[in-house]
């Protein structure tokens, strides 16, 4: 019965596609998102459902959309030069299968990201791609956060629906996400049109903003810990009353520690005493071995290069109580262990120009929205929307920033979404900016002319 659920809601978004061509591009994000072939049985299973949304979106656009006032970024041929270099490496991989089978969905993530602002031609658009995102990422956020409320959850325990654990299915990884999706779920909460932010659209959006919340806590993951921290203080610079702010944060703090799960306080306590815990003791020798392999491989081993990784550390144990307690240090060696950092995983498998390229694409993207605050401070009451988005966008991608620096989601497709929603949203500003400021060459000279002036006679 859900895999003819799955079915009947799929084929409605593609019929709806054939009137609507842009809802092409939202079923891709749907089902990129929420990948429903691994939430059925059979149906979906045996059918590149993934690659036919992106196929449909790529042709309608080409054939039927209107492009008249299309736009190109800096930030989209930073996009597809990385899509190139990381095609190279491919080819030159250590381990060319185990790179072949990640470039699959690679160059997929990176190509639709460059697409993806050609179709944001309109606020409509641009804010249904982004409610999209939300809600695909809610419909796995709010089955963990009641998960959690009832049960607890725990490190590696928190069943999402699917038992494979990869995607935005993994715990790290969904709590990363989980927060840098909270700005934008109270920029709809205020400012969306699509859903008029209505008492009841406001009570999903804070009930959603606690389930974002709760995933790290279901999850047990100190890189969600993190992201609600640097959340909490991005959300402080457009608080109207800051002080108020910043005394409720802490009042919730301080009630919600008691309500805490005993294995989330104790695995949150490890972040202080990282040197106890195998899990960053090797995080940290897996970093040393990677920035040791770019000194002698400054172009990279290609993807899942960390299979080569040989780790010795010491793991320093506590033993005894008060004055009585001492540090054992403990030889430990492993291998084969993935980087848990996308800067690493960019560093060892794309080299310094892979990580050039990756950091330039983000750091730009926190620069333009910067300047789109900036700019829409003081708007039009039609344009008051700009800069709280632009905000929101700006604060997400901060916190996947952040969250990168303890998870591998360099390439993660739901990410680079974002990255191509800020670059649809910074070229249709742009559009309506110049539109605005267009004026006839005719009208004008005839406006700056005193009344009642003549033109002279040729000579």
């Amino acid at each position: 019965m859900r895999d003819l659920i799955f079915v009947a809601f799929l084929a409605a978004f593609f019929l709806a596609g054939l009137r609507k061509p842009f809802i092409f591009v939202l079923a891709y994000i749907y089902i990129d998102v929420v990948s429903p072939q691994r939430l059925t049985y059979l149906l979906l299973n045996s059918i590149p459902i993934s690659l036919i949304a992106f196929s449909a979106a790529v042709l309608s656009w080409a054939l039927i959309d209107d492009k008249r006032d299309v736009r190109l970024a800096p930030r989209q041929f930073i996009i597809l030069l990385l899509l190139a270099y990381c095609g190279i490496t491919t080819l030159n991989a250590d381990f060319p299968q185990a790179a072949a089978d990640k470039w699959d969905w690679v160059w997929k993530a990176l190509v639709f990201a460059a697409f993806l602002p050609l179709t944001l031609r309109t606020k409509l658009r641009v804010e249904a791609l982004l409610l999209f995102m939300v809600l695909s990422a809610s419909s796995i956020i709010i089955v963990g956060g009641i998960k959690t409320v009832v049960s607890g959850g725990g490190y590696g325990e928190l069943n999402l629906m699917v038992s494979n654990n990869s995607g935005l299915y993994e715990g790290s990884i969904i709590s990363t996400v989980a927060v840098a999706i909270v700005p934008l779920v109270l920029w709809f909460a205020s400012h969306g049109t699509i859903f008029k932010p209505d008492w009841k659209v406001k009570l999903f959006c804070y009930a959603l903003v606690f389930a974002c919340c709760m995933i790290p806590v279901g999850t047990s993951a100190r890189t969600g810990l993190l992201c609600i921290v640097l959340a909490a203080v991005l959300l402080l610079r457009d608080a109207k009353r800051k002080m108020l702010y910043i005394g409720v944060i802490a009042a919730i703090g301080v009630v919600a520690v008691p309500f805490l799960p005993s294995a989330f306080v104790s695995r949150m306590g490890t972040i202080k005493t990282y040197k106890a815990d195998e899990s960053a003791s090797t995080r940290l020798a897996v970093w040393q071995w990677t920035w040791n392999y770019a000194k002698t491989h400054p172009f990279g081993g290609g993807f899942d290069m960390y299979r080569q990784d040989v780790l010795n550390y010491d793991l320093i144990v506590a033993e005894g109580t008060g004055s009585n307690m001492t540090l054992k240090h403990i030889p430990t060696s492993d291998r084969a262990r993935a980087y848990h950092s996308s800067y690493f995983e960019m560093l060892g498998e794309q080299g310094w120009p892979g990580i050039v390229l990756w950091g330039g694409l983000n750091l730009v993207g926190i620069f333009r929205m910067e300047m789109l605050r900036r700019r829409y401070r003081k708007p039009a009451p039609e344009d008051a929307w700009v800069a709280p988005l632009a905000g929101a966008l700006q604060s997400a991608l901060l916190i996947y920033l952040l969250g990168a620096s303890f998870v591998g989601i360099a390439f993660q497709p739901f990410i680079y979404q974002l990255i191509g929603a800020q670059i649809g949203l910074d070229t249709y500003l742009a559009r309506k900016r110049s539109e605005g400021a267009w004026r006839p060459f005719r009208k004008a000279k005839r406006e700056a002319e005193p009344s009642g002036a003549t033109e002279p006679a040729p000579a």
